[in-house]
């Protein structure tokens, strides 16, 4: 069989659409040996406050080099846990996640382990709520040369896990070239535009069924290819 896989950052509980990602791919890459964007999704994630509006959930994350600190150096504050409870008390739908979802409870306070693991176990948490488990790897485990950068370091990747297909978001057609990934032999398929809410999985989880957000993420994957 071909190996199908998807490589990405490992985001805070992203909105459905990139679980369509798990979906696809047969394994998923964690791309944590990249610079770590302070002002994306990988530690943080909007949800709905006391008072119905869109706020900031925050990881209490220690302060690191703008320039160099990538996902996988990143460090929890000595006090991470207490700093996160009170964020919880601003959001109604994680009053009672301990007893509506103690494994998702378990996995969001657990600060003993490191950034990258904690989103990687979240991650895994919520795909075994949705059904769509599938086996995740560091990409920081195969020791790609610093100097390859972009599409190449994706590339490279690739061909270390031996994979013969590349899924991506839908905003990778602005910044991937087919006829690249196509000299290596590897394909390039992008997912569409999603088609569903962009809410966080967390909030929708703790508000919704599983089942339903699932079936909405497998209504809204489909590939197409771009070589």
């Amino acid at each position: 069989m071909s190996l199908k896989i998807a490589i990405m950052q490992p985001y805070f509980f992203p909105y459905a659409g990139y679980f369509r990602l798990f979906a696809a791919a047969d394994l998923f890459v964690a791309l944590d040996c990249v610079q770590f964007p302070r002002r994306g999704w990988v530690h943080r994630n909007q949800l709905t406050d006391n008072s119905g509006e869109s706020q900031w959930l925050t990881l209490p994350l220690l302060k690191g080099d703008r320039d160099t600190t990538r996902i996988q150096d990143l460090q929890f504050q000595p006090d991470a846990s207490q700093l996160m409870k009170e964020q919880f008390r601003r959001f109604s739908c994680l009053a009672n996640i301990q007893s509506q979802h103690s494994e998702l409870s378990a996995s969001i306070t657990n600060f003993e382990i490191s950034p990258v693991q904690y989103l990687v176990n979240n991650l895994q948490t919520t795909t075994k709520l949705l059904g769509l488990s599938k086996p995740i790897i560091f990409s920081s485990e195969l020791e790609i040369p610093r100097e390859l950068k972009a599409q190449d370091r994706i590339i490279e990747i690739a061909k270390r896990t031996g994979a013969a297909h590349y899924i991506n978001a839908p905003g990778g057609r602005e910044i991937y070239d087919a006829q690249s990934f196509l000299k290596t032999g590897l394909t390039l398929n992008f997912l569409p535009d999603y088609k569903g809410s962009f809410k966080s999985v967390l909030e929708r989880i703790l508000t919704e069924e599983p089942e339903k957000i699932a079936q909405e993420i497998i209504i809204n994957t489909s590939l197409d290819r771009a070589n």
